[in-house]
């Protein structure tokens, strides 16, 4: 049986949890993410496992995790990096809470980090991260407008908002 995730309300008030596996369209939940950048400027995002229910090989931020019964978004993040990426005790910087409609319905609360690693330094978990790539914003730029479906929907407007 999986964990129980938070529910909320369209402030972000928690009104309950429920199991994973019967979230509705209609309930709202909770998401982190970790936007990675170098000190060259480049953008790490991760490429999501193919066995992934939600959009299996596109790629989407660094870090992402559904925030779980008793967790804050903050102790969500962290934990996402180390189980995912294999960073340990990361201190982020909290960035902007973005209200996602659509197939998913929450809050997702994005966080910075910069840091120089290369991409053999990152340990991934391979049921939830198929790869890793360092993007040049040039590069971004150009896959995004090139192959808009290798991403996440959010990732385009994510980096005209971060990127600009």
């Amino acid at each position: 049986m999986s964990e129980k995730i938070i529910i909320v309300d369209e402030n972000d008030n928690e009104i309950g949890s429920k199991n994973r596996n019967f979230v509705m369209k209609d309930d709202i939940y909770r998401v982190s993410a970790l936007w990675i950048t170098n000190s060259n400027g480049d953008i790490l995002l991760a490429q999501r496992a193919l066995t992934k229910s939600h959009d299996p090989g596109k790629w989407g931020p660094a870090v992402a995790g559904t925030v779980d019964e008793g967790e804050s978004y903050e102790e969500n993040i962290i934990k996402e990096a180390e189980e995912e990426i294999g960073l340990k005790n990361i201190k982020s910087c909290i960035g902007p809470k973005k209200r996602m409609r659509g197939d998913h319905n929450y809050f997702d609360q994005w966080y910075f980090l910069k840091i120089d690693k290369s991409e053999e330094e990152f340990v991934l978990q391979k049921s939830e991260v198929e790869s890793i790539k360092w993007f040049t914003k040039e590069e971004l730029k150009h896959e995004l407008e090139t192959n808009p479906d290798k991403f996440l929907k959010s990732i385009k407007d994510l980096f005209d908002e971060f990127c600009p």
